[in-house]
């Protein structure tokens, strides 16, 4: 199962929207064949193995598939890959973790084990959950998985009061940040940034073949028509401000402008935006904006994950990291669990996590509903 953790670690950048899956055929401690997810439309993990499996030359009948999700059952972009695994006959199909997709969520293991396949399942749950959050929430909760990527001093200072912020962190920091933004489905900001860094929001530090989405929140709509970010590639643009004329310009260069408008009429919807990602098959989201767009989504509920970057450094009085409203009790506080602490270059990356969010994910997916 280790082995297909690992192939599906190798196409993080690649597969979505479908998940990162691995697969490994296994008889007699000799390892038949191989595979993992390719990209939307391309064989699934297992298709993938069998494949590899006949190249070699190999029979794969009373052998053993270890897999990191649930065999689909129903047909998408490509048949059902539980009905290639019915026709190779193995003996045993070990699975990490059910699929959450409503029209899977245990029919593919019911079918294996009606054909009278031994199934067992939760093996390496935790690390196969931990390459796909997004595409488990966005299956359960309808919103994508979405981590806020932060970097600061010591003291919590991401930019001095004049604006200045670049750089912070090391140029290994700034690298490990791209890794984040290539396996996520977008890349989000909001107009504050855009005004002060003119960022392009694209992969550049890691081979990657598939760029991922871009938005931008734009509760005013002042989006400069010439940003570095708008480069023909889909931009999508959140805004409470309605103007057909500029979103007709805008078009011209594929700028979707989704028009959001929260409670406040000059504020975008954020929990309507994020249910608007997951309608739309948005995984993961990577957040790179200034403290106030940070400060909103965390208000809003909005982040299930921190991803910051702390530079050995104190640069006093300047801006904070995210703006929140006042406490008068520690009992408000947003609480997270750290999960992972990593030097990166001179700097330190800190992960963590809202506990509550992740059980929620994990709860079930070792033992989905045997149903046919």
């Amino acid at each position: 199962m280790r082995r297909a953790l690992e192939l599906a670690q190798g196409v993080l950048y690649a597969t979505s929207p479908n998940p990162r899956v691995g697969c490994v055929i296994v008889r007699n401690g000799q390892v038949l064949g191989e595979g993992a997810t390719q990209p939307p439309g391309g064989p699934h993990a297992e298709i993938g193995a069998l494949r590899d499996a006949q190249a070699r030359g190999h029979s794969v009948e009373g052998s053993t598939f270890y897999v990191t999700l649930e065999p689909c059952s129903h047909h998408g972009r490509t048949p059902p890959c539980v009905d290639a695994l019915l026709a190779a006959k193995p003996a045993r199909v070990v699975v990490a973790m059910g699929d959450p997709n409503p029209r899977v969520n245990g029919s593919g293991l019911a079918k294996l084990r009606a054909a009278g396949i031994a199934v067992e399942t939760g093996l390496c749950l935790d690390e196969a959950l931990a390459l796909n959050p997004g595409f488990v929430a966005r299956m359960r909760r309808g919103t994508p998985w979405t981590w806020l990527k932060l970097a600061a001093s010591l003291d919590g200072r991401s930019a001095l009061h004049n604006g200045v912020s670049q750089w912070i962190t090391g140029r290994e920091a700034r690298a490990d940040g791209h890794h984040w933004r290539a396996r996520s489905c977008m890349v989000l900001t909001g107009m504050g940034t855009v005004l002060a860094d003119d960022p392009r929001l694209n992969v550049r530090e890691v081979d990657t073949a598939r760029q991922p989405r871009k938005a931008v929140v734009d509760g005013r709509f002042v989006i400069p028509e010439d940003a570095r970010l708008l480069d023909g590639t889909e931009v999508l643009v959140f805004t409470a401000k309605s103007d057909p004329a500029k979103a007709e310009r805008l078009a011209r260069k594929n700028v979707k402008t989704i028009l959001m408008p929260g409670a406040d009429p000059l504020r975008v919807d954020l929990p309507g935006m994020m249910r608007w990602l997951g309608e739309h098959e948005v995984n993961e989201v990577h957040v790179e904006t200034g403290a106030g767009l940070s400060g909103a989504l965390l208000s809003a509920d909005c982040v299930d994950e921190l991803l910051v970057y702390l530079a050995p450094v104190l640069l006093g009085d300047a801006q904070g990291m995210v703006q929140l409203p006042t406490l008068d009790s520690l009992d408000a506080a947003q609480r997270f669990e750290f999960i992972e602490t990593l030097r990166v270059g001179s700097d330190v990356r800190l992960r963590a996590r809202m506990a509550r969010r992740w059980q929620a994910l994990r709860s079930g997916l070792d033992a989905p509903p045997a149903r046919v």
